[in-house]
């Protein structure tokens, strides 16, 4: 089976970075997968689109995603900019970066009646790392929502990851590995 996510975010929020991240945390599960992003005149601030595809056999399609499983907002400003859930499956869910309720983003959603889920995930960023990144949160609710990869298998992974990126700041981890546990805990809609 097949899962493809659409990631909506602007230029400079690291929705690109986590849509190859959690490439690379299903990859280290043994999945075929894809990451991607669309690119087009990106600059900081701007709206972007990132892909991912993750499946248990061999993926011969190469082109964007139009009729994803699971969309993320990570600005939710882009609910009014841009059409988030076009082709969102029904039986899919969108996962938005807000501190509102899940009901109380729906009548943004033009007519979606799949699952709506949030997680501010700008209040666990600044808490847990002391700036607004929210690409990390983000990352944890669609794992938690999608279940495309086991858990405690996603957490194993991004630690080693962080340890990787971060072999210079390892204070960095720690706050990154809390907003990802964390956000898969608090997110909203389940």
């Amino acid at each position: 089976m097949m899962i493809e996510i659409r990631w909506h975010g602007r230029g400079g929020q690291g929705a690109k970075t986590a849509s190859l991240l959690l490439a690379d945390a299903a990859f280290n599960t043994g999945k075929y997968v894809q990451g991607f992003p669309e690119y087009g005149p990106e600059r900081m601030g701007a709206p972007i689109t990132a892909y991912n595809r993750i499946s248990d056999e061999r993926c011969t399609v190469h082109s964007n995603i139009y009729d994803p499983d699971y969309v993320v907002v990570v600005d939710a400003t882009l609910l009014s900019a841009v059409d988030v859930t076009k082709g969102l499956k029904s039986g899919g869910a969108i996962i938005i970066n807000s501190e509102k309720s899940p009901e109380d983003l729906r009548p943004l959603l033009k007519g979606f009646t799949g699952k709506v889920c949030t997680i501010d995930a700008a209040k666990i960023s600044e808490e847990e790392l002391g700036r607004n990144f929210p690409n990390t949160p983000m990352l944890g609710a669609v794992v938690k929502v999608s279940g495309v990869i086991p858990e405690e298998d996603f957490a194993t992974d991004m630690e080693g990851s962080f340890k990787h990126k971060f072999a210079t700041k390892p204070q960095v981890i720690d706050g990154n590995m809390k907003a990802l546990r964390r956000s898969m805990r608090e997110v909203k809609g389940l």
